[in-house]
């Protein structure tokens, strides 16, 4: 934890992102749709803010923390385009709750400044693996809609996920699942293609260590959901269980074994 090491601008981005998270996620419905859907791109444009800000104010740290973060910000991205399109979608809360965890997450665990490197590839390296995390949040969330949705109809409930058709999350899940696993694949490759100009002699060609080995076992998992979507027809409840399993181990791969390594072992490397 390096909480003192924040720079006052910092802190003050962090409370600001935070508390604005906070309002939809606590009074979402007391606020109504209108009023909860500006308050989160409130919420949304600070820690967009503050992102930029870790990112540019002296030496660029990454960790556990800071991952989910840009993971959580990433997934609000995908739902404020998505808002746009199906006003209906109703998820305020719940990504708000996530944003404003993730938020005091990265305040307290910063992680550890990046490796020096020459090769102009390790900034696209670390992009295209954000960016896979970013698209495979944003198919959870749109899984557990569907269950959600599902739940709501075997209810008879009067309001289904607030109008939007089963089909349409579904198509939408596997939209975000593929475009994650084209990101993940190539992050996979320029890992162990390039790991060398990317890292250093340390990390030439393959090595089986834990981050690998998860990484390789999600991709896996998301290489069959999406060949039994294909071949099978997967869908439902079936598709969402493959898609939790392939997530957990991704989020095992680099978050969960940084989790261990910073705050559970208390070390910085």
């Amino acid at each position: 934890m390096i909480l003192a090491s924040a720079s006052p601008l910092g802190l003050l981005l962090s409370a600001a992102a935070a508390l604005a998270y906070a309002v939809p996620a606590l009074g979402a419905r007391a606020m109504g749709g209108v009023g909860a859907r500006r308050v989160l791109l409130l919420a949304w444009l600070l820690h967009g803010l503050l992102l930029a800000y870790n990112l540019l104010d002296g030496p660029p740290r990454f960790g556990f923390a800071p991952a989910l973060s840009i993971t959580v910000w990433l997934a609000l991205t995908v739902y404020a385009v998505e808002s746009q399109l199906y006003p209906q979608m109703r998820a305020r809360w719940a990504l708000a709750g996530f944003g404003a965890v993730a938020v005091v997450l990265a305040l307290l665990f910063p992680g550890t400044a990046l490796p020096h490197t020459s090769s102009p590839l390790l900034p696209l390296h670390w992009a295209l693996g954000i960016a896979a995390y970013g698209m495979f949040a944003a198919a959870v969330a749109h899984g557990w809609l569907m269950t959600r949705a599902e739940h709501q109809m075997r209810a008879a409930s009067q309001a289904v996920e607030g109008g939007v058709p089963l089909l349409t999350l579904e198509r939408l899940m596997f939209r975000f699942v593929g475009a994650g696993f084209v990101l993940l694949t190539l992050t996979l490759i320029a890992g162990t293609f390039f790991g060398e100009q990317l890292y250093g002699a340390s990390h030439v060609g393959w090595r089986w260590d834990h981050k690998r080995i998860f990484t390789v076992l999600s991709w896996i998992t998301f290489a069959v959901l999406l060949i039994g979507r294909w071949r099978l027809g997967w869908r439902g409840r079936r598709a969402v269980r493959v898609l939790y399993a392939g997530a957990a181990l991704l989020l095992f791969g680099y978050v969960g074994s940084r989790f261990v390594l910073e705050v559970l072992l208390g070390r910085v490397a």
